[in-house]
């Protein structure tokens, strides 16, 4: 799957990789920017893919401020500040840098940055609208409401009739990293997974629990070629729990195999077809990773795609691209040739 010959104007960038920032995710930012900055300033083996000119670490502090040259300044000095830079790689993670906000900026600047753009990132943070554009373009969504502080008592019959009983997943309209997530099938238990959502945002999706197995699809653009989608992983938490925040990031966590082990081929292969169809109707470019519940029969179930995937040595993405032949670096090579080449056709 290499394409050794695509990566050639990296040699003379000056690329930027931006990272941290303010979200609930942030610490996964920092280590997918260490992971990111070691890949572009590595050597590489002789004769291999080479990397850029130059590479910049930028940091995006708690408070929003960019630290520049040793010195912190707000968006707007930093991007004046780094007006000769031609490529954000950006290893951000919900919040402004996954929304469309930085990508706003960038774009307004005029330079070039890895990932969706302006209305992709927004519409995919924001869970509702995505599983509304995904379900318009075929693919199959769990039956789910938007709740709102307060809605959910006054209309709690509404819900449970129409959402059943079986089994409810709880989560926070806008996020990421499973952040405010609960998996749960005691009705008692829903009105504190709400308000524990309501920590983290003002608007919830409250779903039927789909039990299957889970699955995680990259797909990457290859500079102006048809989106490749590369092979599922499947996610096995332990102990019967869900893909949360500690199953992703701790040690010890989920154990994933890809291929993988309890999905045929057909399955396989149905799965990479949807998180085509996901990237395709979300309007994502660069890369996307979309996560799937494969139940018994049927269709497997979307539940979200991410512009903006996490890039640690244990992340879902860089876990499908090995499976496909392509190692760590290489992938962050392909990525920001892919960024620079859009920003260069504007």
């Amino acid at each position: 799957m290499s394409r050794a010959s695509d990566v050639g104007p990296l040699r003379e960038a000056r690329v930027a990789v931006l990272y941290g920032g303010a979200s609930e995710e942030k610490e996964i930012s920092r280590e997918s920017g260490a992971g990111i900055l070691n890949a572009l300033r590595s050597a590489g083996d002789p004769g291999g893919l080479h990397g850029p000119g130059e590479v910049l670490e930028i940091e995006i502090s708690e408070s929003g401020h960019w630290q520049v040259g040793g010195r912190s300044c707000s968006m707007a000095e930093a991007l004046l500040a780094l007006s000769e830079i031609d490529l954000f790689f950006l290893a951000l993670h919900g919040g402004a840098g996954e929304n469309g906000t930085i990508q706003g900026a960038l774009e307004s600047s005029g330079i070039a940055y890895t990932g969706s753009g302006v209305a992709s990132s927004a519409v995919c943070m924001d869970k509702l609208y995505a599983r509304m554009l995904v379900q318009a373009h075929g693919l199959r969504v769990a039956c789910g409401h938007e709740v709102r502080r307060g809605e959910w008592q006054a209309c709690e019959d509404f819900h449970l009739d129409t959402l059943g009983c079986g089994g409810w997943v709880v989560k926070p309209r806008r996020g990421g990293s499973s952040v405010g997530v609960s998996r749960l099938e005691d009705q008692e238990q829903l009105e504190a997974a709400l308000e524990a959502a309501f920590n983290i945002d003002e608007a919830l999706i409250v779903e039927e629990l789909v039990r299957g197995v889970e699955a995680s699809i990259g797909v990457l653009d290859w500079l102006g070629e048809s989106p490749v989608a590369l092979p599922p992983v499947e996610i096995t938490p332990h102990d019967d729990k869900f893909y949360d925040y500690g199953e992703k990031y701790s040690e010890g966590g989920a154990r994933l195999s890809c291929p993988p082990e309890s999905l045929d081929h057909a399955r396989c292969e149905r799965l990479r077809e949807m998180a085509l169809g996901a990237h395709r109707a979300l309007g994502c470019a660069g890369y996307s990773r979309t996560d799937f519940i494969v139940p018994t029969s049927g269709d497997p179930v979307f539940l979200e795609t991410n512009t903006l995937p996490g890039m640690t040595s244990h992340s879902l993405l860089p876990h499908c691209a090995a499976a496909a032949g392509v190692d760590y670096r290489s992938l962050c090579l392909h990525i920001a040739a892919d960024g620079l080449a859009r920003g260069a056709r504007g």
